[in-house]
């Protein structure tokens, strides 16, 4: 089960502060696109998201998005946020967590991956030995392959929310 546990999980993007980055030792941050940055499918970014990008490198933080997207997908939030990419992921394969740790010139023990989904964010940070911030999935989503994944996280899902009630907060 601790594969699929998140370092900490919060609602959305905007509810990570540097500060918590700060805390979790971090100086990287690695990010998820659908659900993320934007609903899935939407090529429009949540309000504050782009803004929020530029507070953290602005404070020095490397920011890179990393998607299982094609690049038709991601190169416009990429270009958005300008920001680097790299597209056709296959997260939770760890090769390309340590591509994009290599192309920031980082290190893993101070990345953290944000994304929505725990089979494919989750599992590849902690697979890659890197922190993970799990956030809530925010709009619907149609395709068959990602309603099956959120049926298996619920339970995951459930064992988060019950140690952030015992914590008396995040996990």
């Amino acid at each position: 089960m601790a594969l699929l546990l998140p370092t900490v999980a919060v609602e959305t993007l905007l509810d990570v502060t540097p500060e918590l980055l700060a805390s979790m030792g971090v100086d990287t941050v690695l990010l998820d696109v659908d659900n993320t940055l934007a609903y899935h499918g939407s090529q429009e970014p949540f309000p504050g998201t782009v803004e929020w990008t530029h507070e953290l490198r602005s404070r020095g933080f490397r920011v890179m998005i990393l998607s299982n997207n094609f690049a038709k997908r991601v190169a416009p939030f990429a270009e958005k946020y300008d920001l680097p990419f790299l597209s056709f992921s296959i997260k939770p394969l760890p090769i390309a967590y340590f591509r994009a740790i290599h192309k920031l010139g980082a290190r893993r023990e101070k990345a953290v991956v944000i994304g929505d989904q725990v089979f494919t964010d989750v599992v590849g940070a902690n697979l890659s030995r890197m922190k993970s911030i799990l956030l809530t999935p925010r709009g619907e989503e149609k395709g068959f392959s990602i309603r099956v994944r959120r049926t298996l996280e619920r339970p995951v899902r459930r064992r988060i929310a019950r140690q952030s009630e015992k914590k008396g907060g995040d996990v």
